[in-house]
């Protein structure tokens, strides 16, 4: 399976270059061209999943286990204030490559990265009854 005009699959194939940080049998970790903040990486699974539900538990835990090693090493080399994982998923999560990835981010106070949101205690009952709903599809 693969994506023909997919961006990280070329990448994948050698078809497109980039700066490559480490690679897995599953996957592949490398330097986003477009950072977000300095030390900006990527881990993407070598094989053409869109997103997170079409994409094997062994290659979503592959890609877990490398991204957890690259922020580690994101972490020393930038020294940030803070650092997100963030995985998104279709265009409700501003998801803008349809193949399985994980950015890790390193982050400064005040970077203004539309990440974060304000906590706001939510309805309980409400919670509960969708924590009953997410619970009948497990």
């Amino acid at each position: 399976m693969s994506g023909d005009n997919c961006v990280f699959c070329k990448i994948v194939a050698g078809e497109i270059p980039s700066i490559k940080l480490a690679e897995e049998k599953h996957c592949l970790a490398i330097m986003d061209i477009n950072p977000f903040a300095p030390g900006h990486a990527l881990v993407i699974a070598k094989e053409h999943h869109p997103d997170l539900f079409s994409t094997p538990a062994e290659t979503v835990g592959a890609v877990a286990k490398l991204a957890k090693r690259i922020a580690g090493a994101v972490q020393q080399a930038t020294m940030p204030d803070g650092l997100n994982i963030v995985q998104s998923n279709g265009p409700g999560a501003a998801q803008s490559v349809l193949h399985y990835h994980v950015h890790v981010l390193p982050r400064l106070k005040g970077d203004n990265a539309k990440l974060n949101w304000s906590l706001t205690p939510g309805d309980r009952d409400a919670i509960i009854d969708m924590a009953a709903r997410i619970k009948g599809f497990l």
